[in-house]
């Protein structure tokens, strides 16, 4: 388990904050905010459910925000943080993203692309490359989807 300098605990807190806002629609409560040069450029809640959109995930929205906050669709200074480890769909958006860090809460055993069941992120034969810190504030996140998943909502 990697130790997260007490920045990524403090943003990983606001992606709990948007994770929150997940539950309250029914929705799975993921979270992800991204950072640029100190400053919180954008902050987004899974929205699959409330949109009927499969690819409405919390990374994705955030960096179609981020994009269009910067004007442009490279951001290699940014840093996302995701309350989930991201799915292969979200791990290849991070990656083509250029983001220069990825910091994840709760490992996802289902579908995480960033080590947990394949490793989207660290394929050699790709031509980007990410930091990944895991784990940070890992058992917050654990506990919101428990949350989820004994009853808070019904499907998740």
């Amino acid at each position: 388990m990697n130790i997260a300098p007490k920045p990524d605990e403090q943003y990983m807190r606001e992606a709990l904050k948007e994770a929150e806002q997940a539950l309250a629609s029914r929705d799975r409560p993921i979270g992800a905010v991204i950072v640029n040069q100190g400053q919180i450029i954008a902050k987004a809640h899974q929205q699959v459910r409330l949109l009927r959109d499969p690819t409405a995930h919390a990374a994705i929205i955030a960096i179609t925000q981020a994009a269009n906050a910067l004007q442009t669709d490279q951001m290699p200074e940014a840093v996302v943080y995701v309350t989930q480890e991201p799915c292969a769909m979200c791990a290849g958006a991070i990656l083509l993203s250029g983001a220069l860090r990825l910091v994840y809460g709760a490992a996802d055993p289902k579908a995480g692309a960033c080590g947990s069941v394949i490793d989207v992120t660290s394929n050699e034969r790709l031509n980007r490359r990410l930091e990944i810190v895991r784990e940070v504030l890992a058992g917050e996140c654990y506990a919101l989807l428990r949350k989820a998943s004994a009853g808070v909502q019904t499907e998740i």
